[in-house]
């Protein structure tokens, strides 16, 4: 006897792992979508957080490699998360993701990153220092 085979007819995207945060036109000729993340800032790490957004805006115009560049981003990424996260920031988590961040940005501060752009140094130093001042 055969196993009768299962068919699957769907009629829009199919998830097979959890989705968070996404936004989804099925169908649709026109579509405008708009999103609004209000994470809120662990208190006392305002500055901080501020401080990392600003780097993340800058990084583009840094200079970095693309993987540097992208390495950095993350590790930012991941401060961000900590400090927006359902729980109060965690020293260790957050010591690690800022180590991170400036390691990336070391390439620069110390001008050995082929192709930073004008003042990036200084940029670079600048950044590491207001990281390091500012936990």
């Amino acid at each position: 006897m055969n196993d009768p085979q299962q068919a699957h007819q769907h009629d829009g995207p199919v998830f097979h792992a959890a989705v968070s945060g996404a936004q989804f036109a099925w169908n649709n000729e026109t579509v405008t979508q708009n999103q609004q993340n209000n994470d809120v800032v662990a208190p006392g790490f305002e500055a901080l957080a501020h401080l990392v957004t600003e780097l993340r805006r800058q990084l583009p115009g840094a200079g970095l490699a693309d993987q540097d560049r992208e390495d950095a981003d993350a590790a930012a990424q991941e401060v961000l998360a900590e400090l927006t996260g359902p729980q109060t920031p965690e020293p260790g988590r957050l010591r690690r993701a800022l180590n991170g961040l400036k390691g990336a940005l070391a390439p620069v501060a110390t001008g050995v990153a082929a192709g930073a752009a004008v003042g990036a140094q200084e940029w670079a130093q600048e950044a590491i220092r207001s990281l390091a001042a500012a936990v």
